[in-house]
């Protein structure tokens, strides 16, 4: 077991929560050989390291590994195997992979099982169900074989990005293990220690050729990455190696050292590709900062809102799934019904205004639970004319009596927020456990409001309301200067 940590310890960093179970897993093992343990299920999102640490674990037992990709299979025989009638007949997947192994206790890789599909030749989740079930599948049947083939001291552990896909029978067989993102600070050790090591002898290169120090690497994955796992990163790391490896292989036989700095890694890898959304931003009335979770990590989300001339219209734009639909319906009809308690006094305006709810970048389809807080508070503060500080995230989820129900992926949803400049966020109250899954040292850097009814959330976010501009009072006392009539004359 000692040997096992230290192997992990070695091939990955961070995943802490992810290792202690991996090492009780082992325990277990060695305790008892003949044990029926669990199915292993790594999910998270693509780049943090699910298939690696799979092979960590074969690395750590002595065992052979066999990977197993089964995105896009949907014919049941790649699994159970063809019947020795058909012409071209081979044996499934899976004893094909034990004859590879030459063994039959190999760690078995099943790589992206959320991508398995079903058409009209048998749908291969099912067909997984007896593979998976450590009380069947000693006696796993190929139909090539047809003989029963012992699949007891196989070693299953199955990778995924997204549960949803995922049938819930087969769901059920597996112990289901989340791999979050990884912070910033975890990105750039991950960087020193494996990720330009390893870009350095692909790219024919040594320590004394390319140096990158530390505050470099945290400009690389501030500015020019935003994701949830490494993959982005270790591109950027590669491009600047192989563009000193020509420099170098240009010099001839005096190789120079090369420096990489903040004010020359433009001269690599080009202009920034990200900033600080929070940068130079006042708050707006009716604009407010959420927060979303994808497969690929956590993003913010802004929520637009416009009032006008109308009769209780609500027009929702930027690609908004069924979810999203009802999150705005719901969050316009509590300001509707409660708006006289929260202070809005004009929040019924069915007789003579439309609303217009906006989520940018809409070519990107968005749906989910996580909006409901956000969406709320945007129409409140384009209904009662306070600005809305843009400096806050928030998520969660909304009912139509107030309460805020707690959503997933908040650890994804907090990192993005902090990639971001954000430093304030508003989470539910019956998440506040969920926190204590982002490291230490990032915790602290942040500041966290909990709520469980959105009216607080009125408070920590609106301001009050702006006092008229000078514009605004000289138009009320119909003065105009002669280029605002001409102004005034071409709108109308």
């Amino acid at each position: 077991i000692a040997n096992a940590r230290q192997i992990l310890n070695d091939e990955h960093y961070g995943l802490n929560d992810i290792k202690e179970r991996v090492l009780e897993y082992l325990a277990v093992r060695k305790l008892k050989p003949d044990g029926k343990g669990p199915i292993l299920c790594f999910v998270g999102p693509p780049g943090v390291g699910k298939t690696s640490l799979a092979h960590s674990i074969a690395h750590a037992l002595g065992r052979k590994w066999i990977r197993m990709a089964l995105g896009g299979v949907r014919d049941e025989a790649e699994i159970r195997g063809h019947r020795r009638t058909y012409i071209g007949a081979l044996p499934g997947r899976i004893v094909q992979g034990l004859r590879d192994a030459e063994s039959n206790n190999p760690v078995m890789i099943l790589d992206e099982v959320d991508k398995l599909g079903a058409d009209y030749r048998g749908d291969p989740t099912s067909a997984l169900l007896e593979v998976l079930d450590p009380q069947q599948n000693n006696s796993f049947k190929d139909h090539y074989l047809e003989v029963p083939v012992d699949l007891s001291k196989v070693i299953f552990i199955t990778t995924a990005n997204v549960l949803d896909t995922i049938p819930e029978p087969l769901r059920d067989r597996m112990e289901i293990l989340r791999v979050s993102g990884y912070t910033e600070e975890e990105k750039v050790h991950i960087a020193s220690r494996h990720l330009l090591p390893r870009q350095l002898e692909e790219n024919g290169l040594t320590p004394d050729d390319l140096q990158i120090p530390e505050e470099t690497l945290h400009f690389i994955a501030r500015h020019f990455t935003r994701e949830a796992g490494v993959r982005n990163l270790e591109r950027e790391l590669a491009n600047i190696a192989r563009k000193v490896a020509r420099k170098v292989a240009e010099a001839g036989e005096v190789r120079p050292t090369f420096h990489i700095a903040i004010s020359n890694l433009e001269e690599y890898l080009g202009s920034t590709k990200f900033e600080s959304e929070m940068g130079n931003k006042d708050a707006q009335i009716g604009v407010t900062t959420g927060l979303a979770w994808t497969p690929r990590g956590g993003e913010i989300l802004f929520i637009e809102t416009a009032r006008m001339p109308g009769k209780g219209g609500l027009t929702l734009t930027g690609q908004l799934g069924d979810v999203m639909k009802e999150s705005a319906q719901i969050a316009l009809d509590f300001l509707r019904a409660n708006g006289k308690e929260i202070g809005i006094a004009n929040a019924d305006c069915e007789d003579n205004c439309n609303l217009h709810v906006h989520v940018p970048a809409g070519a990107i389809p968005k749906d989910g639970p996580s909006a409901g807080v956000a969406l709320t508070v945007a129409l409140a503060s384009q209904l009662s004319g306070r600005p809305a500080r843009h400096d806050i995230a928030m998520t969660g989820e909304v009912t139509l009596t107030g309460r805020v129900l707690p959503v997933g992926g908040i650890k994804e949803k907090v990192l993005a927020a902090r990639q971001a400049g954000i430093t304030n966020l508003l989470l539910p109250e019956r998440n506040r456990a969920d926190v204590k899954e982002i490291p230490e040292e990032t915790r602290n850097e942040l500041h966290f409001d909990f709520i469980s009814d959105v009216r607080d959330a009125f408070d920590k976010v609106l301001l009050p309301a702006e006092v008229p501009s000078k514009r605004r009072a000289k138009k009320a006392l119909n003065i105009t200067t002669p280029a605002e009539q001409d102004v005034e004359s071409i709108a109308q």
